[in-house]
């Protein structure tokens, strides 16, 4: 379907009437298991011959769907579903890595994928430096001959910095090494990564794909671009695998390889699998997707013009104003806008910041974005606060600094809102 424009696929890519009862919105496939029409067809769904269900751990009708619609819209080969962003990331790295290998990433992450990057992912016995991806010589100096990929996001939270994810990926094609993009903030709609040379993105399906603060999931789109066996560097997808008699990824499914690896080896073995009836919310908030976005960008970009010129306000990190340093390049690469989710200086520090968040009756106070609603948070009080100092302010999310996340409102009424919240945390 790709020869629709984007109105027309979050709504249709995917989707088909049930064969069975002619529903027209996709059902929601509530099973754990799938009846074999008898035992050679079970061999062969087992021996990854023919596809089709075994087991809603691995493959189910309702996140097939959504999986085909999320990446059609990214522009991608395959997609995989799972749990929630976090999931993702791991879910994204696992076929590329070893023991010993690392990934080149951005210092301008969400708290928790910092955390995840420099701690957690030591447990798998891979490691990550971190770099500020403006400085592009940086990235390729960072990378060694076990880097097994590069790591951004296209917006990055908190502080709604943009990426320039064309030099980056050239890094990453000089270095033969995949770039993943972690597109949550921007969806699809203003930023399709894959085109701009990303082998894989990721989403957390959490925020802005499904829009209403219902769901906990994620997503692994797949390029289908990246030649798995151009080199020796992943074993995973151009090596024999044992645990299906030697069977090659890249060599047996080509293009949908990482796809089919993440279903038949990550989710099988992993288990972070998505839940049928978050995809059905996921796949309904979908439908909107443009929509939501362009209402999200206009709030947005009054609203941080409107704190740019408060005098208790220090600064205001918004790429969409025509002052941002990003101006140039929103306008080259995000030129449908620079996402909904922003930060700005108060007056006053820490303790201004925890005033503020105290005394919004809109704005809702939660670790969440991309909501319909708009939310906000002190990041060095909650998502960031386990970072040093350093880390905080590397990350855009120093103890002076509030997180928006601007809803779609009406926006006369969220400034109102930061209006009398500012006068009470500045008093």
């Amino acid at each position: 379907m790709t020869e629709f424009g984007f109105d027309t696929l979050q709504i249709h890519a995917g989707a088909r009437p049930d064969p069975a009862t002619g529903a027209r919105q996709t059902p929601i496939y509530q099973t754990t298991a799938y009846v074999f029409r008898d035992a050679d067809h079970a061999a062969a769904l087992f021996n990854l011959q023919e596809v089709g269900y075994i087991y809603s751990r691995l493959t189910n009708p309702t996140i097939a769907v959504l999986q085909e619609r999320v990446a059609t819209l990214e522009g991608g080969a395959g997609a995989v579903c799972c749990s929630s962003g976090h999931a993702a990331q791991i879910m994204a790295l696992f076929p590329l890595m070893t023991p010993g290998d690392n990934v080149v990433v951005s210092t301008r992450l969400y708290g928790g994928s910092i955390t995840q990057f420099s701690h957690t992912i030591k447990r798998f016995g891979w490691s990550a430096a971190f770099v500020d991806f403006d400085d592009i010589d940086a990235v390729k100096a960072a990378a060694d001959e076990n880097t097994k990929a590069i790591f951004c996001e296209s917006i990055s939270n908190p502080g709604g910095y943009l990426t320039d994810i064309p030099a980056v990926a050239a890094v990453a094609d000089e270095l033969g090494i995949p770039l993943i993009v972690d597109n949550t903030l921007a969806s699809p709609y203003l930023c399709k990564p894959i085109e701009m040379g990303a082998t894989l993105v990721v989403h957390s399906l959490t925020k802005y794909l499904t829009g209403n603060g219902t769901v906990t999931g994620g997503v692994v789109v797949d390029s289908g671009n990246f030649d798995w066996s151009a080199s020796d560097k992943f074993p995973s997808l151009s090596q024999p695998e044992p645990a299906y008699h030697g069977l090659k990824f890249h060599e047996t499914f080509g293009n949908l390889a990482f796809t089919f690896h993440g279903i038949a080896i990550g989710l099988r073995d992993l288990g972070m699998t998505l839940n049928p009836q978050a995809a059905h919310y996921t796949l309904m908030g979908i439908e909107t997707l443009s929509l939501r976005m362009q209402r999200h960008v206009e709030n947005a970009e009054k609203v941080a013009a409107w704190l740019e010129a408060d005098p208790r306000v220090d600064y205001v990190t918004y790429a969409g104003l025509p002052s941002s340093p990003y101006a140039a390049r929103k306008a080259a690469l995000y030129p449908k806008g620079a996402g909904a989710l922003f930060t700005f200086a108060v007056k006053g520090g820490y303790e201004a910041c925890v005033k503020l968040v105290d005394s919004v009756e809109i704005f809702s106070h939660v670790a969440n974005l991309g909501d319909t609603r708009s939310l906000i948070i002190h990041s060095a009080s909650t998502t960031h606060r386990q970072l040093t100092l350093e880390q905080q302010e590397a990350a855009g999310a120093g103890p002076s600094v509030v997180r928006l996340s601007i809803g779609i409102e009406n926006v006369d009424d969220l400034i109102r809102d930061l209006d009398q919240a500012l006068a009470t945390a500045t008093a």
